[in-house]
């Protein structure tokens, strides 16, 4: 959409003029692009039409089923009265024609004896086997969707077989019309007829025309598409196509056809773009008691796919007019591009709900998944009589949390109560617009959109009144706990692009005050909730200068991805809490995303969605009709800055050029890390071992206080060769590896595995399952997840290949043992005794968790009573987060010419700033873990023992993150020496004398500023005097900070 389409569309032909229809306006002279009444598609007139009737005719006679006398009158009533395009006579056989009379024959036949011809139906079809298209002929009323029979999924059947799947190479054009005659003398139903083609687009396609570098639409469509298309109707189409391409999200464009009340809308998006689209978008119209003449599906080769629809009224139609209602249409045609496959929409005829409402409803429904499940008073009474840091206290505890989430609201039964309460849910939407709804403008105010209509018809509620109304109104529990959920959902939205003429999903930015406490002991700083169409998912920081990876939560099957839909939040919020801690020494604070994908939804499409609708929430929209300014009641400038996490590694340069591409001009930089070196200038973790060399410095921590040699040291490691912790702990080692596990199986060796062997798999990125067999000892074995039934050397055999591998873990015993990767709580509380013997010896002396949440807190506590010397993942692997915090404060140093220059590679070669920049960074790793270790050993040793070094950890990260906070609200960083001093030591020297300290002090935000210097302050004051250090060593500690 956009403001002037006179300066996108250019000067177009048939006086198409004037204000965009994207600008929801009110119909007026100057407000609509204008057409003249000719038709878009030029007719085919099949020249065999009489030739093809004869044969027809003969072949329906000679088939018998039609008695002879009655042959010519129903094939000359099907031919000449039905009003079907020729398009259909073109495209079949006679064969198939004469089939189709004989069923229409018989379809009257059986409505006669029912004795109402208006239950006449027609459901005609033919799918080529080959796969070359279809045609769809059946029965419909004008302005309605058919609830029964075969209109009520011909169009769902036509999106899922034809249009859903679309690519380039594998496409389909769709024609569908309304016949201009009756089904019979009797019988007022039209036909509506469907016709299906595949794509045929010239290889190799025709040469452009145009000098500018703009796609010319000719050498990008199918040949049948260029012989029915107007001139017109090619320009038209040519203009939208150049918006899609320079936009991701949908172009929309409205055309009043001169002399008639026909308004025809195109819509433009990117193939893949949604799904069930077309046929949600009949539900729409007819909302607004309007009906289709023609529709048309074209798609190019170019991977673009353009929808035009040609709406008229219905006649004596009760609705607003098609002058106010094609502009709400418009408007909502958006949203359902989000959600088009909305159950509460789809019930639109029994819960009066429009596109808006059903939205909302939509929206509060995945949010009562999450939140209303809570624990409640029962639960804590219960957690303070029991002992969480006694095993089987800590299992029935979370037994019965997992029985709460799982068994107190599913999905079906919120569904059903938000279907039970229309009324409700219209009030509670009207609660919600009333604070999100964008201020009218001027122009909007002469002719306001129906959506700001219906606001005003609907006596808003206060929050109280409203509150009253549901409690009054709901007698049983249950319902009403999840009707208020939708009202603490209203009343912590600080923002959404709910609103925004054009979005891909759905993004809220929530205050996080309404999480319990009980559950979620640190309240984070700010939350999003993210949906889509095909995916849900979050985004949690505890600071306002925070990073974290993006993590894509695959599901195998429809039971894990129900067991994953309860856990996302809990998930994200684990993982945020524990980036936290993590964080603890640089700048950023803790946060985390998480995207869960519906079963089959491609991840890298639901992560670009989710990328470009939390941008909606970041950068002020000031393109009318696109992107508009939003009801901002948070009131600051937000960024956040995202990590690679599972699933995500290959996605952060298109999130980086993506946010360039909306306009992020000061950001961009720095808004992802783990960006590929060559392009982008990012810093990849595995290639220079960041997250393992911090691993390193704890494992080289236990050798040196404990007097070991690496090469006599037995090691089991989770997470292969093929990954970046499990292939650089490979390539950093030197120890004596007996067991590898990872996602293609399990490899054991008791001599130890051959090292060449696993070398070469590390430098190959391969997993274990390309091991060479070979090189294995007598009692070496390799189990792959895929088999079966596999005996091992010791006679023992392995039925499940998958179910080995899940619990292998379990069956090693070793000196050290390193995760390296696999799923959060892989060792809990519940598990955590098959870590030990018989005896109670625990399978391990030393662990180091490089994988994040490898452990529960319950299971480390466990294991730290049985003497192993445990370092936890949030000390352990926090290399890569300081690798990305430098990588962060490179792009927001750096002018973006700076950044090509410096940063990104040259002939495939990184500049000498480059490479010292990496080294400098992989010096404070080191540095940084090494400090750590020591802090935690010293005051492990200061206390004998009595407290384990998991606690320690977390109550250093705590110590580190509440003194952090604590300067950053401090005057201390107005102190300019000091403040000079502190940022001269803590950004890297390497930029300091590229850029000079001055032109940084005004380039970075101020609030980045003072996170960085209150990060550098805390943490090396407390890794120099300990976690209980006091007072008067701040002091000496803050004086010596100007030097």
């Amino acid at each position: 959409m956009s403001s002037t389409p006179s300066q996108l569309l250019g000067v177009l032909p048939n006086n198409l003029n004037g204000l965009s229809a994207a600008s929801s306006r009110a119909s007026s002279e100057a407000s609509l692009q204008r057409v003249k009444n000719l038709p878009g598609y030029t007719t085919p007139v099949f020249k065999g039409k009489e030739e093809q009737r004869a044969k027809v005719q003969a072949d329906v006679a000679a088939k018998g089923f039609i008695p002879r006398e009655l042959v010519a009158n129903e094939v000359n009533w099907f031919y000449s009265q039905l009003g079907i395009d020729d398009t259909y006579f073109q495209n079949e056989s006679p064969s198939v024609i004469s089939d189709h009379i004989i069923a229409l024959f018989g379809a009257k036949v059986l409505a006669y004896t029912k004795h109402d011809l208006n239950k006449l139906v027609i459901d005609l079809e033919r799918i080529d086997e080959k796969g070359n298209g279809a045609t769809f002929i059946h029965t419909s009323l004008p302005g309605l969707t058919s609830t029964e029979g075969p209109g009520a999924t011909c169009e769902s059947r036509i999106d899922s077989l034809y249009l859903d799947n679309s690519t380039p190479s594998n496409c389909y054009r769709l024609e569908t019309f309304r016949s201009t005659g009756s089904i019979s003398a009797t019988a007022s139903q039209q036909l509506r007829c469907y016709f299906i083609t595949k794509c045929n687009f010239p290889s190799p396609p025709p040469p452009s025309t145009r000098t500018d570098g703009l796609t010319d639409i000719r050498t990008v469509s199918d040949t049948a598409f260029l012989e029915k298309a107007s001139p017109h109707t090619l320009e038209v189409y040519q203009k939208i196509m150049w918006q899609v391409e320079s936009r991701y999200g949908p172009v929309m464009e409205v055309f009043e056809v001169e002399g008639t009340r026909e308004r025809r809308l195109v819509i433009g998006y990117k193939m893949g773009g949604t799904s069930r689209f077309f046929s949600a978008l009949s539900n729409l119209y007819h909302f607004y008691q309007l009906y289709s003449a023609r529709k048309y599906v074209e798609q190019f080769s170019n991977g673009i796919t353009i929808i035009s629809l040609y709406l008229n009224p219905m006649p004596n139609s009760t609705g607003a007019p098609i002058e106010h209602s094609i502009f709400q249409v418009m408007k909502e045609a958006s949203l359902l591009y989000c959600l088009p496959d909305n159950p509460f929409f789809l019930d639109s005829v029994n819960s009066g709900h429009a596109v808006q409402e059903a939205t909302y409803a939509y929206c509060g429904w995945v949010f009562a998944q999450h939140f209303c499940n809570r624990l409640g008073p029962a639960y804590l009474h219960l957690k303070n009589i029991l002992d969480e840091s006694n095993p089987s206290h800590a299992e029935v505890l979370n037994d019965i949390k997992r029985r709460f989430r799982e068994e107190t609201f599913t999905r079906e039964s919120i569904a059903q109560v938000i279907h039970a309460h229309a009324e409700i849910i219209r009030l509670l939407y009207v609660n919600f617009a009333m604070a999100h709804y964008p201020a009218a403008d001027e122009a909007s105010q002469l002719g306001p959109t129906l959506s700001y209509q219906r606001l005003q018809t609907t006596q808003p509620l206060s929050d109280s009144e409203l509150y009253d109304k549901i409690r009054r109104t709901v007698l049983n529990k249950q319902d009403l706990q999840v009707l208020e959920s939708f009202l603490i959902f209203n009343k912590h939205i600080l923002k959404t692009n709910f609103y925004q003429p054009t979005k891909v999903a759905l993004s809220f930015r929530l205050a996080p005050e309404f999480l319990p406490e009980i559950e979620y002991p640190n309240k984070p700083f700010g939350m999003f909730i993210i949906i889509g169409n095909e995916f849900r998912g979050f985004h949690i920081r505890f600071r306002d200068v925070a990073r974290g990876g993006i993590r894509i939560v695959r599901s195998r099957n429809k039971e894990n991805y129900s067991i994953n839909q309860r856990m996302l939040f809990d998930e994200n919020y684990g993982l945020a809490a524990t980036q936290s801690l993590k964080n603890k020494d640089i700048p950023e604070g803790g946060a985390k995303g998480t995207i869960l994908p519906s079963l089959g939804a491609p991840p890298r499409r639901c992560f670009e969605k989710y990328v470009d609708a939390i941008i909606d929430l970041l950068i002020p929209g000031q393109t009318p009709g696109i992107k508009e300014p939003l009801v901002d009641l948070y009131g600051k400038p937000e960024l956040l800055f995202f990590g690679p996490d599972e699933g995500t590694a290959d996605m952060m340069d298109w999130a980086a050029l993506h946010a360039r591409d909306r306009g992020a001009e000061t950001w961009w930089k720095s808004f992802t890390t783990g960006k590929s070196a060559e392009l982008l200038g990012g810093i990849p973790h595995d290639t220079y071992g960041m997250t393992s060399l911090s691993i390193r410095q704890y494992v080289l921590g236990i050798y040196k206080q404990l007097g070991l040699r690496e090469k006599d040291i037995t090691k089991v490691q989770t997470g292969g060769p093929d990954g970046d912790l499990g292939s650089n702990e490979i390539l950093l080692s030197s120890d004596k590896t007996i067991a590898i596990i990872d996602g293609s199986g399990v490899l054991a060796d008791p001599a130890g595995i051959n090292r060449e062997e696993l070398i070469r798999l590390a430098k190959c990125r391969l997993t274990v399952g390309h091991f060479d067999k070979t090189k294995l000892s007598k009692d070496g074995y390799l189990v792959k997840v895929e088999e079966q039934d596999v005996r091992l050397p010791s006679g023992e055999i392995v039925l499940d290949g998958t179910d080995f591998r899940n619990g292998a873990h379990f069956r090693f015993k070793a000196d050290l043992f390193v995760p390296c990767g696999g799923r959060p709580e892989a060792v809990n509380v519940s598990n955590v005794a098959a870590l030990t013997d018989t005896e109670g010896k625990p399978h391990f002396k030393y662990i180091v968790e490089g994988a994040n949440l490898f452990f529960t807190q319950q299971a480390r506590l466990h294991l730290e009573k049985r003497k192993v010397v445990l370092f936890k993942d949030s000390s352990a692997n926090k290399g890569g987060v300081t690798s990305s915090s430098l990588e962060v404060l490179a792009g927001l140093a750096l002018t973006t010419q700076e950044y090509l220059d410096l940063m990104i590679f040259k002939d495939a070669k990184p500049s000498d700033f480059y490479q010292k920049y990496v080294k400098e960074i992989q010096e404070k790793i080191s540095e940084n873990a090494a400090a750590e270790f020591h802090c935690i050993w010293r005051e492990h040793a200061r206390l004998q023992g009595a407290k384990p070094r998991t606690q320690i950890s977390d109550e250093l990260s705590i110590r580190l993150n509440n003194l952090q906070a604590e300067l950053e609200l401090s005057d201390l960083f107005n102190d300019v020496p000091s403040r000079r001093g502190v940022m001269r030591r803590a950004i890297p020297t390497t930029l300091v004398d590229q850029v000079g300290l001055d032109a940084l002090l005004e380039r970075l935000p101020e609030t980045y500023q003072r996170a960085l210097f209150s990060s550098w302050v805390a943490s090396h004051y407390i890794y120099k005097y300990g976690v209980n250090s006091s007072s008067v060593d701040f002091f000496h500690f803050a004086r010596d900070l100007a030097r």
